[in-house]
């Protein structure tokens, strides 16, 4: 599936939305105001709003053009609960992305610790562009699909290098 860019090229915020048989659109904006039909190069109306907690509105949520009804800034979803720090392992889901939370487990026999990991997959807005190896901060939601409960909220440090066992 080719798709139509408008705008900074090649992020996915700025990819035409209509890449779907159904007719994309943000269900709090009307789109038929009478206003538009003579004014050319007037922006489209967009619902942007804050998730609150300190974290700031990316500007790809403000400018772009993306429809993403599970977006914490465009969408329809409240941040509430924990917010965890992980490293992202896979990107290869459409919008969704599997982070590693790696920690330490006591065992008391032995008066030691073994290293352990959970995985937890996130939704990832269009708004951010994700490689594996990236930190991240994800935030609780509501359920979002059968195993995704989490939303990413901002990008702390961009990949490095390889794969490592790095720091918790």
């Amino acid at each position: 599936a080719s798709r139509k860019m408008s705008g900074k090229a090649g992020h996915p915020a700025y990819y035409d939305p209509q890449d779907q048989k159904a007719f994309m659109k943000q269900p709090t904006v009307f789109l038929n105001k009478k206003e538009f039909l003579g004014k050319a190069g007037r922006k489209a109306a967009r619902f942007v709003k804050s998730v609150g907690l300190g974290f700031k509105t990316p500007l790809e949520a403000k400018d772009g053009v993306y429809i993403d009804k599970k977006c914490p800034w465009a969408g329809n979803v409240s941040i509430r609960g924990k917010l965890l720090r992980g490293v992202v392992v896979s990107n290869k889901m459409k919008r969704t992305i599997v982070i590693r939370r790696d920690y330490m487990h006591y065992i008391k026999k032995y008066n030691r610790y073994e290293k352990r990991h959970k995985n937890v997959p996130a939704h990832v807005s269009p708004a951010f562009k994700l490689n594996p190896g990236d930190s991240v901060v994800v935030g609780q939601c509501r359920p979002l699909s059968k195993t995704v409960r989490f939303n990413v909220l901002q990008v702390i440090t961009e990949a490095a290098g390889g794969k490592k066992f790095s720091k918790f």
